[in-house]
């Protein structure tokens, strides 16, 4: 039997729960669409089947510590109430992990934003996170 190792935490952030379509692109062009199912001001997780993680992850195994997966990613938040804007994003996919027969998790850590991206996150984030615990 394997011993279990402690696997440290990758976001020291608070994580919201989202559910907003993502699209991923590779170094080499690859563009695929996923759904985010969590946001954090350092990163997100996104849902995706067996053949968009074919698309990003070679060999289809988890990426190893200081191997990531460099990808950029183009989404929107809706911060401003007339209109949701875009968020670009450049990060490495750090993380995956099977959770049923065709469905998987991708943990995306952001490196760098574009424009005011990390400032759109971060008000939608807080306006999120003062909103669930208004409902405390």
């Amino acid at each position: 039997m394997k011993p279990v190792t402690a696997k440290p935490n990758l976001r020291n952030q608070q994580r919201v729960s989202v559910s907003t379509d993502i699209a991923i692109e590779t170094p080499d062009g690859t563009c695929v669409t996923c759904t985010v199912s969590n946001l954090s001001r350092t990163g997100l997780m996104v849902i995706c089947d067996l053949n968009t993680v074919r698309a990003l992850i070679p060999h289809q195994r988890p990426p190893a510590p200081g191997q990531w997966i460099a990808v950029k990613t183009r989404f929107s938040v809706p911060v401003l109430p007339t209109q949701p804007v875009s968020v670009i994003a450049e990060g490495n996919i750090v993380h995956m992990r099977r959770t049923a027969r065709n469905e998987f998790q991708l943990g995306i850590q952001f490196a760098e934003f574009e424009n005011n991206g990390y400032d759109y996150v971060d008000r939608y984030v807080s306006q999120l996170l003062a909103g669930a615990h208004g409902q405390a």
